[in-house]
């Protein structure tokens, strides 16, 4: 079993999101008391918010290339980036270490495509909603027609994850405008919907949603997991 280094804390919410899912993957295939082997570097998000709110991109990149390579330093065989918004500076991390690093945007796209789905809806922070870091990227690299909501639906989309769910905040009010979010999403044509912010999972998932829903972190946790077991994973029940 190889070892995962997360660099996670963006929010802490989302983080515990991605541990529970590795180790629970990792003991379905494993079976028995198997668990991961992961390192996880947990940073202060407030600094790294203020930093977005600032435009302070490249010097974020430079307290998360410092941890990847802490990371790296510490055993970890594969590098995990746990936001979809700080992969805007995933070019600084992958140039400054050896080891692999797990993009977000590909894995999803990936999961996208191969269920025959090309028209997105994405629900994410304002920055991976509206710079084309994620978006571009979905679009240039994985062919895929991307949706965004309206400017005051990506406000309100904004808000309520800084505001409530990075805090570990579920209001019900949320939920149900995060669901008529998604549902306008569909009315304009999404055929599937990415929930493209690590948080975003805490509200909508495909009980709530009437498209295919594709959330970012499971996605990531699992393609890690791949990775980490390759030949050695085994469903339990074998």
């Amino acid at each position: 079993m190889k070892t995962i280094g997360i660099i996670g804390g963006m929010s802490a919410e989302s983080t515990t999101h991605y541990y529970a899912r590795i180790n629970a993957q990792v003991r379905e295939r494993l079976g028995g008391l198997h668990a991961a082997e992961v390192i996880i570097w947990s940073l202060d998000f407030a600094e790294i918010a203020a930093m977005q709110e600032k435009g302070l991109w490249k010097e974020a990149g430079v307290r998360l290339v410092d941890v990847a390579v802490r990371l790296e330093r510490a055993g970890a065989d594969v590098i995990l980036l746990a936001t979809n918004t700080m992969h805007k500076v995933a070019d600084q991390i992958t140039a400054a270490i050896k080891v692999p690093f797990i993009h977000i945007a590909d894995a999803t796209a990936e999961k996208i495509k191969a269920g025959g789905l090309k028209r997105s809806g994405l629900m994410a922070t304002a920055y991976t909603m509206e710079q084309d870091f994620y978006v571009g990227r979905l679009r240039a690299r994985h062919g895929l027609d991307v949706i965004v909501p309206d400017a005051a639906d990506r406000a309100e989309t904004h808000r309520i994850i800084y505001d409530e769910l990075c805090k570990g905040i579920v209001a019900e009010s949320s939920r149900t405008a995060y669901e008529a979010i998604a549902a306008r999403l569909v009315g304009e044509g999404a055929d599937c919907l990415i929930l493209g912010c690590t948080e975003v999972g805490m509200l909508l998932n495909q009980t709530n949603v009437s498209v295919p829903v594709f959330d970012t972190t499971l996605i990531h946790a699992d393609r890690a997991v791949d990775f980490a077991l390759g030949g050695e994973a085994r469903m339990a029940a074998e």
